[in-house]
């Protein structure tokens, strides 16, 4: 079914990746990129569960849009070990004008059929995304 605001349509693969990860835990983060010929998200990289976050934002282009979920690991201040996942939309300053609009446009529908995400980024550099960050919107 195609995004009525830019055309998009949802690659099967992503929400099976997705059910994936949320279910069983079996990847890290997922990368998911719009392929503008074929109108239609992808999958771009899935990480394994003992890939790192240094891993994740090395998978992340300087000069493209993604759509990124990772599933943080985070201890509470009640010393629980818990787990939320974070979506975040890549758009980096450096990417092209219609990249950043077409990404723009498809997120939201994009999102939805995500079902389970808990937090949401949107980093235009690195800085914006980091573990800290990370830490900060997990509690």
């Amino acid at each position: 079914m195609a995004n009525a605001a830019s055309g998009m349509a949802l690659d099967d693969e992503c929400k099976l990746k997705f059910l994936e990860l949320k279910a069983k835990r079996t990847y890290r983060f997922i990368v998911y990129k719009i392929e503008e010929k074929q109108k239609q998200v992808i999958v771009d990289k899935v990480g394994e569960p003992t890939e790192t976050y240094d891993d994740f934002t090395a998978s992340l282009p300087a000069d493209e849009c993604r759509y990124a979920v990772y599933d943080f690991d985070f201890v509470t201040p009640e010393n629980c070990q818990k787990s939320k996942i974070f979506f975040i939309a890549w758009s980096p300053d450096t990417s092209r004008v219609r990249n950043k609009m077409i990404y723009a446009s498809s997120k939201d529908r994009f999102k939805r059929e995500l079902d389970g995400i808990q937090v949401e980024l949107q980093a235009t550099d690195p800085s914006e995304m980091g573990l800290d960050v990370f830490k900060s919107r997990a509690n």
